[in-house]
C-alpha cells in the first residue's frame, strides 16, 4: 500500500530534521560577517562551533526552516530579498531593514518560546508584515 505525505507531515518532520554545520568561511564570503547563523533547509549553518549549543539561536533558525518549508526555499529567499530591499529603501539602515523583515520579526519574537513551533499556524509570518 502506498501512503501519501502531505505538507503538514513535512512541516512536522522539520521540527526534527536539521543538520547543523559549522563554517566560518561561509559567513566570511556569503554574509560578510554580518550573520552568526543562517538556515538553508535542511541545514543550519553557524559561524562558530560553540554557537551550535545556543538554544535561542538554533530555535530562531528552526523557525526559518519552517518558513522555508511553507513557501519553498527559493520563494522564501526571493520574498526575503524583496522585503529587505523595500525596508532598506524606507529606513536607510541595513540593520533596521534586516530586523524588520517579517520572517525575522517572527523568529526574534518567538526564539525563546521553545513550544512555538508546536502551536504555530501556517504562514504566521504574514502577521508580522505590518506589525512593529
Amino acid at each position: 500500500m502506498h501512503s501519501k505525505i502531505n505538507i503538514f507531515d513535512l512541516i512536522f518532520f522539520a521540527n526534527y530534521a536539521m543538520i547543523i554545520i559549522v563554517s566560518g568561511r561561509f559567513f566570511k564570503y556569503f554574509t560578510r560577517g554580518f550573520a552568526t547563523a543562517i538556515a538553508l533547509y535542511p541545514f543550519i549553518i553557524v559561524r562558530k562551533k560553540e554557537l551550535r549549543d545556543k538554544p535561542f539561536l538554533v530555535y530562531h533558525e528552526r523557525i526559518h526552516l519552517r518558513q522555508q518549508l511553507e513557501l519553498g526555499i527559493i520563494f522564501f529567499y526571493i520574498w526575503y530579498l524583496i522585503e529587505f530591499l523595500i525596508r532598506l529603501i524606507s529606513s536607510y539602515s541595513f540593520y533596521l531593514a534586516y530586523r524588520n523583515i517579517s520572517f525575522e520579526r517572527e523568529a526574534y519574537r518567538n526564539e525563546s518560546n521553545m513550544h512555538y513551533l508546536k502551536k504555530r499556524k501556517c504562514w504566521s509570518f504574514v502577521y508580522y508584515l505590518s506589525r512593529s
